[in-house]
Order: C-alpha cells, then structure tokens, then sequence
C-alpha cells in the first residue's frame, strides 16, 4: 500500500509518506497503537460493491489560459503545462474543455462567422488557431493517454440573437437555430482538420444566467426542442451523430427539473448523453442521486468550477472546497470532473469584464513566477490517482468529519481519497473487507491511499 498526502502548515504536497501495510485477519478493537493519541473514526472499503465508470478529470483551455502562458518566460510555460499533463511530473489530466466562439475568459468578444452568414460560407477558427489549439496540442504531447475534449459555446454570434450582441442574454433567433446547429459542426469538423478531436458539446454554458459577458438563455423547454428539432438531427446529418450532446451546464440546484424535462421527452432524450452540473449556487447533491435514480443510462459531468473574485493565492480552503465538491459529485454518480480555467494570471485573469477568479495554477507574469495553489495538489489526490476506467466503489465513514470516495483502477489497484478538515490530527482505521491498518492524519489534509 502506498499513501499520498498533503496537510496544510507542513512540506507534504501529494507527497508520499511510510504507512504500515495491510494486516491479515484485522481487528480495530484489538490494536491500541494508535487509539491512545485521540478519537479513532473507522473507514470501511468495499470494492466488491461498483457503481459508475470514470470517464476523467481536467480543466479548460479557454482563450486566458493560453494567453498568461504565454506571457511566461520558456521555462515556466513548460513548468505550467508539465503540472498538469505530464504522467510523472503532472497530474494526469486527461478531460478537457473548450469554448466555441468567446466567453468571459477570453481577450473580448468574438465568434468564427462574425458577419451574418446563414449559410456560414466564413466560418474559420482563426482565433483558435492563435493561442488555443497550439496549447492543445501541447498538451497531447505531454499526456501518456488521449485528452477527451468537450466543446461549449457561451453566446452565438451576436447576428443570431435577439439583442443583437454577445452579452447580456438574449436568446436564439429562431430563424436562425438551423443555421447555429450547424455552427457546432462546422466547428467540430474544424478543429479536427486541425488535430484536434472533440468528443461532445454542451448545447449551452449557463443557459439560465443574463450575464454582462457572453451568455444566451435558454428555457428547459427550449433547449430541449431545440436539441430535438435541429442540434441532433444536424449532427447525424453531418456525419457527426457519434458526438455526445450534454444538456443544462449550469448549477446542481435546477438539475433534476432540466434533466427532467429533456429526459422524458424521448426523442430529445436519445440525442442526449448526460446532463453537465457547475457549483455556484451550493451543494444541492441529492438533485444528482434522484437525476441518476431515475435516469440511471444517463451520465452525469461536473462540466465548471471555480473560486470566484479574484486569484486567492495559497488560500487553503479553496483546495478544501474543491475535494468536497469532487468528493461529493463523484459519490452522488458523476463520471466526469473538469474545472475551468487551466492558469490566470496574478490579477484572476484576463477577462474581458473583468469577472476575476482563482485556478489552481497561477502564472504571476509580472514575476514571471508559477504559482501552485492549494487547489492543484487536493485536485491532483484525486486525478493523479483515479484512472479513466476505473469503477467507483463502496466507502463509509463513521464520522461526517471525514468526507472519502473510493475507486478500483482498471488494473485492479483500488484507491482511497479521504479528506480531514478539522483544525486537529485524527486517527482511522482502514477496514478493507476485514483487512486493515491505522493512520494519522494531520488537521486540514488530504490523503490518497492506493492498495495493490
């Protein structure tokens, strides 16, 4: 068994640290090693016990990620991507997004058929092919696996939408929905005529928010009808029916009455792979297990999150505050983690309203300094660790203090995230189908515990 571990105040960061190995014929009452240092909580694992596959974790190649690092001097820009990408020296990321046309964390507004074009003779990916998709391929040089990417737009162009301009809402023009259908796949067919191959689209990132950046609403109904009518059938008709469509790709707390709205309309429902959750609006977990209770062929994705105002450099509760939702997500039947943008700068940006943020990884351009985050090592205990493949499986604590999730890897290694957020060490014991050992944890860490 080998154990991982990362603990606020203290030099371990994914670091690995000695742990007793696994003792046949376990008995937590029997063994007072560690019993005499505080409270002892017990961690049960049972992987004969399976839910859903995992299918990966990543982060975002937006438009401001690709300029801050390339605003970094050489080395740092290989020290950014290496953190992420690569399979010893990284964190193992292998699920990614990007944006079709701009969004909020972009240099200003744009889209790849500006002009109005029905017919979308002018389509081009000529600002991806700038900063975006060199970064992309950067990345699959990197990565000892294929990157799955998905795609989402945040705004048609603004001659498609009823407010004429790429912020502020609006909506669809509704003679124009055949025509922004085929926008996805133009865009899909471009970017694989430059190497780069997207696996599934979003049909709208937040598509219930009036945003001052890019942003178009949608009602459930109207997303769902628009999937039905024109994105799904335009996808087959294009070749491109393999592509999966995610549906919402907005907050927990309206998933279940989005999925159910497109999920019982059965053609729409057969064009749609999963329904994609972001965490701003809080927890609201139970909304994931009753989308799964009742609609269990679909998947879930966590498709956004981030820390909001700002770069919050070295804050540790950011880090805490990613493995909760990830914990959390993840037993209540995600199958997919991608955070959003990759790096920002020491500012939270750029972005072209200025709606700053936080990433795990911060390229200070002024220093020209790398910056790793709390957030990086605690999302690295989980996608370091958990293998695309690999199948959830039963955990229980028996405190609410320490929050875990567990999977067994395709090549049967089974492993253990659990998190401690008390401001005080703690003991558990591991009890692995009656095998099982005792291990510290310190107050504010994180562990990942890999069992052969």
């Amino acid at each position: 068994m080998k154990l991982y571990q990362t603990a606020k105040g203290t030099d371990f960061k994914l670091s690995e640290v000695p742990v007793d190995k696994l003792c046949e014929g376990y008995q937590h009452e029997a063994n007072t090693t560690y019993t005499d240092a505080g409270e002892l909580f017990i961690v049960y694992l049972d992987d004969r016990k399976t839910f859903q596959e995992w299918e990966g974790f990543g982060g975002a190649f937006t438009e401001a990620a690709a300029n801050v690092l390339n605003r970094m001097g050489v080395e740092n820009q290989k020290k950014m991507m290496e953190a992420y990408f690569h399979p010893v020296k990284g964190i193992g990321y292998n699920f990614c997004r990007t944006h079709i046309n701009s969004c909020d964390f972009s240099l200003g507004n744009w889209a790849c058929c500006e002009t109005e074009d029905p017919e979308l003779k002018g389509f081009n990916l000529k600002r991806d092919k700038q900063q975006i998709i060199p970064m992309i391929h950067w990345a699959k040089e990197l990565a000892n696996e294929d990157i799955t990417i998905f795609s989402s737009p945040w705004s048609p162009p603004a001659w498609m939408k009823t407010n004429g301009e790429m912020n502020n809402g609006g909506k669809l023009k509704q003679e124009h929905r055949q025509a922004w259908a085929l926008y996805y796949c133009k865009y899909i067919k471009a970017m694989q005529d430059e190497g780069v191959t997207v696996s599934a689209i979003t049909i709208q990132n937040e598509p219930a928010a009036t945003q001052v950046w890019d942003s178009c609403i949608y009602t459930a109904e109207e997303e769902r009808d628009f999937v039905r009518d024109y994105l799904g059938p335009t996808l087959e008709d294009e070749g491109l029916g393999h592509i999966k469509i995610v549906c919402w790709d907005h907050n927990r707390a309206e998933a279940f009455d989005r999925a159910r709205k497109m999920f019982d309309d059965l053609e729409a429902a057969e064009y749609v792979y999963g329904i994609g959750i972001h965490w701003y609006m809080g927890d609201n977990y139970d909304n994931l297990k009753l989308v799964n209770d009742i609609y269990p062929d679909k998947k879930i994705w966590f498709t956004e999150g981030c820390q909001e105002f700002g770069p919050h450099i070295g804050e540790w509760g950011v880090g805490e505050r990613y493995a909760h939702s990830m914990i959390n997500d993840i037993n209540h039947n995600t199958s997919a983690w991608c955070d959003w943008n990759l790096f920002l700068d020491e500012t939270g940006g750029p972005n072209h309203v200025q709606n700053l943020c936080s990433a795990p990884v911060i390229g200070d351009t002024f220093n020209d300094e790398v910056i790793l985050n709390p957030s990086y090592y605690y999302f690295g205990h989980f996608s370091k660790f958990i293998k695309r493949g690999a199948r959830r499986v039963a955990v229980a604590t028996t405190t609410d203090d320490l929050e875990a999730t567990a999977f067994v890897n395709p090549n049967g290694e089974k492993v253990l995230v659990i998190m401690n957020r008390l401001d005080r060490e703690v003991v558990y014991a591991l009890n692995n189908l009656e095998r099982g050992c005792y291990v510290k944890m310190p107050a504010r860490s994180i562990q990942t515990l890999i069992i052969d």
